[in-house]
């Protein structure tokens, strides 16, 4: 019962769909002046439907610098377990390192690799083309949601957050199941806890280590976010700038990184691109800063408009929206993809 009711009263807590339908209607208004209910799909010209969703890494990561993303191969889920060795190995590849679909969203079935038996288990399990990619373990994990209309040479980076792990740490007498139960973040998902640790919940975890729960960074995933708005300036607007200027086709999104520092990200330096999500992006600099919804709501309604605003422009100079024909094969497509994920995560 406590437990229902601090999900009840804390909006971060909510189901997506309950969170975002009071403001639903303002989406509705931009399809309606738009004429197409995929009037996003043209914000990010060179992205499979703006990166709304269904969007592969691959084309993703081909459109960025190379030197600032991490060592990336594409591995078949119908290869042989031998080939999948042979492939890592040409590739250089050492344990530990990630795996996780290409085509995929929120964490799911994204996975370290420590051991060969465990790259086994992922890969007899894993149903989709999946990506082998370096464990980058630069120490700060941050993201950056920028947007840059069109017609201007400079953009906005409009949040900036650094992100910790969902993770707890021992105390040399305590459970790693009384760790996740007392965890003010982890148990509220319990029942993903159990799935993925269940076989480790009686270890006592020792006093000072640290045992992660998840490894992927994001809301969905548990991990805990400290807003950065603050580090907002010029030095780290002339990165972005320079990024969205690297193909002119990447308008609106939100940029996943790992740094050496903060400073380091803001000089353009020692720094990699993990992820670049599209129009999909959530700005998840509404989170765990202590704002009110109607202040979240504020965010997001503004990043709807300039999505809007860059979508619009971009179809009038020659990027088509998709039909509604297209988007609604695409979308219930991609739905059947995540259920199947969800399945095996």
């Amino acid at each position: 019962m406590k437990k229902f009711f601090q999900k009840l009263t804390n909006w971060e807590l909510w189901n997506f769909y309950v969170l975002y339908f009071p403001i639903g209607p303002v989406w509705l208004w931009y399809c309606l002046r738009s004429r197409s209910f995929w009037f996003f799909s043209s914000s990010n010209p060179t992205i499979t439907f703006g990166g709304f969703e269904g969007e592969g890494k691959k084309e993703m990561y081909d459109q960025l610098p190379t030197d600032l993303i991490p060592r990336t191969i594409y591995i078949m889920h119908d290869w042989t377990f031998d080939k999948v060795k042979e492939a890592i190995a040409a590739a250089g590849f050492n344990f530990p390192f990630i795996v996780k679909p290409d085509v995929g969203m929120k964490g799911i079935l994204f996975r370290k690799i420590d051991t060969e038996e465990q790259l086994q288990k992922y890969h007899e399990k894993v149903p989709v083309e999946y990506i082998v990619q370096d464990l980058v373990e630069l120490p700060v994990e941050v993201s950056v949601f920028y947007y840059r209309y069109p017609w201007e040479k400079n953009g906005v980076v409009s949040g900036f957050i650094d992100k910790e792990l969902l993770q707890v740490k021992g105390d040399g007498q305590s459970t790693l199941r009384t760790l996740v139960e007392n965890h003010p973040r982890a148990k509220f998902r319990m029942e993903e806890m159990e799935h993925r640790h269940g076989h480790r919940f009686d270890r006592v975890i020792p006093e000072g280590e640290i045992f992660y729960l998840s490894y992927a960074g994001n809301h969905n995933r548990g991990a805990h976010f400290t807003n950065l708005h603050k580090e907002i300036d010029a030095n780290i607007h002339t990165v972005f700038d320079k990024l969205s200027h690297y193909t002119d086709k990447f308008y609106y999104g939100r940029y996943d990184i790992k740094t050496t520092s903060i400073e380091d990200l803001k000089q353009g330096k020692n720094f990699l691109i993990l992820e670049f999500n599209g129009c999909g992006a959530e700005p998840n600099h509404i989170y765990d800063c202590g704002m009110s919804i109607w202040k979240a709501y504020g965010v997001i309604l503004h990043h709807w408009k300039a999505l809007y605003r860059i979508s619009r422009y971009n179809h009038k100079n020659g990027t088509p929206y998709w039909t509604f024909k297209r988007g609604w094969q695409f979308l219930k497509e991609s739905k059947k993809h995540f259920r199947m994920l969800e399945k095996y995560d």
